[in-house]
């Protein structure tokens, strides 16, 4: 790879961060003017872990995650139009308009869910492995879950099955300091959650998860350790939410100045800017990727607005009785 196309690799990793924040600060618009109802979870501050991740993916890997999905959509290449549709329950949505923020999924992107019950997804991660070690077509599945998740029950029968049979399986902790309201030193008995691994012979490590390439090269490592026929890995990504829990949060358990320390210190696309201009990328290219994302944006906010709503005859379609 050259010089230059390892710049383009960069960009294009830049490019999809600078899109799930500038998506998330529309959604949340979009939210107060009441165009969004129900829960609705933001992404701003995590770009760097889902990006980073995506990566390394290689086609036919799958994604699994909570219900702070919307990141994990756009960064597997779901179209911000349909995910923007479900986000305000028209029927152009990824779920028709039926499923909302928490619930919609893309088999043709191997994306299986965000879920709205707190770790559920875990054990189907672990599942969609088993599928991937019985085909034994290489395929890793990246099950995603946070620092609240960490400590449910569910998470750790899905270790022991998950290390017993060998099954190609990232799990990626994302630990944005907060299980909703309360602070993880305040909520789990070690501050170190990849060690939990060790009781059941599962390796890991920490990650920075506000610094992308970082995030890149520990998943690599990740991924080729299950590709191998090792079995399960840890990473828990050390990572930062800007916003409350959801858009009902108004977070006053931190203070305004310790999210503004992060913002200034530690912001995944502010400084991977910083490191793609020290690398020689004019502002100009930064310029015309903003600008593409502000339309892109633009355009998926107008065609959800514009979209026609479900017939009440569908709410009853597509479910199973």
């Amino acid at each position: 790879m050259t010089a230059r196309e390892l710049l383009d690799t960069y960009l294009a990793i830049y490019e999809k961060m600078l899109l799930i924040r500038r998506f998330e600060e529309k959604a949340g618009q979009l939210y107060g003017m009441g165009k969004i109802g129900g829960f609705c979870h933001l992404y701003i501050g995590q770009e760097a872990v889902v990006v980073g991740v995506d990566s390394v993916k290689k086609k036919g890997d799958q994604v699994i995650t909570s219900y702070r999905d919307h990141g994990h959509m756009l960064s597997c290449g779901m179209d911000p139009k349909g995910v923007m549709a479900e986000l305000t329950g028209k029927k152009t949505g990824y779920s028709k308009g039926k499923g909302g923020s928490m619930h919609m999924f893309s088999k043709s992107k191997d994306f299986y869910g965000g879920h709205g019950i707190v770790g559920a997804q875990v054990p189907i991660g672990a599942g969609l492995a088993f599928s991937n070690k019985y085909k034994k077509n290489k395929s890793v599945c990246f099950t995603y879950f946070g620092d609240g998740a960490a400590n449910q029950g569910q998470i750790y029968e899905t270790f022991n099955m998950a290390s017993l049979w060998k099954l190609p399986v990232v799990f990626i902790i994302e630990n944005n300091q907060y299980a909703m309201g309360t602070s993880i030193d305040r909520a789990s008995s070690t501050l170190k959650l990849f060690s939990r691994g060790q009781a059941f012979n599962i390796p890991g490590q920490l990650v920075d998860g506000m610094d992308v390439l970082k995030v890149s090269k520990a998943t690599e490592l990740a991924a080729k350790n299950c590709r191998n026929g090792n079995g399960p890995y840890i990473l828990e990504m050390n990572t930062y939410r800007y916003k409350g829990h959801s858009m009902s949060d108004p977070a006053k358990y931190r203070t305004r100045e310790e999210v503004q320390n992060i913002k200034d210190k530690k912001d995944p696309i502010e400084n991977f800017q910083k490191y793609l201009f020290n690398q020689g990328v004019k502002e100009d290219e930064f310029k015309k990727i903003d600008q593409k994302i502000k339309g892109s944006i633009s355009e998926a906010a107008e065609f959800a607005i514009e979209s026609e709503e479900p017939e009440l005859s569908d709410l009853f379609k597509d479910v199973y009785l």
